[in-house]
């Protein structure tokens, strides 16, 4: 099993590059994911206990609106991430994820990794790069929203 997950791994685009002795570090604590549509990968407020390595379906990101239902603030598929709250205490989930699609996924449990990263620092300060850029997508993502929403369509 920790052999086809670190292939699953190795082959997902956010851990391109990767070297195959800390792929294999992450294959120990990973488990095989599957979430049918409409069900939920993490909701907010719970513990951030996992990293979702996405690769196949697709994943909406939703913000709970009060008197609105659920907002999609993104939607992530094959190659992304789902379940950043994992890297810095309160370790609670700032977003509910639910699959949109059949979801299949690898789930690496969070503490584990935690505990890695601070024994192998290089790694850790590489996965925190990489976590980085996707934040900082996901930020650019939701400032094109909010100006679509909230812009003045050019007009001063």
């Amino acid at each position: 099993m920790t052999a086809d997950l670190s292939l699953r791994l190795a082959a997902h685009r956010f851990l391109e590059g990767l070297d195959t002795e800390d792929v294999a570090l992450l294959a120990a604590v990973a488990r095989p994911a599957e979430f049918p549509a409409g069900t939920y990968l993490i909701r907010e407020g719970e513990e951030a206990d996992t990293i979702y390595f996405v690769d196949r379906g697709r994943v909406a990101i939703e913000l709970h609106a009060p008197g609105r239902g659920p907002l999609v603030v993104e939607t992530v598929g094959p190659g992304q991430v789902v379940g950043l709250s994992w890297v810095s205490p309160p370790f609670r989930w700032q977003f509910d994820a639910r699959a949109a699609e059949a979801v299949g996924a690898v789930g690496v449990d969070a503490p584990a990794l935690r505990l890695i990263l601070a024994e192998r620092p290089v790694l850790g300060f590489d996965l925190l790069q990489r976590l980085s850029g996707v934040l900082l997508e996901r930020l650019q993502t939701t400032r094109v929203r909010l100006l679509d929403l909230y812009g003045d369509g050019g007009r001063r």
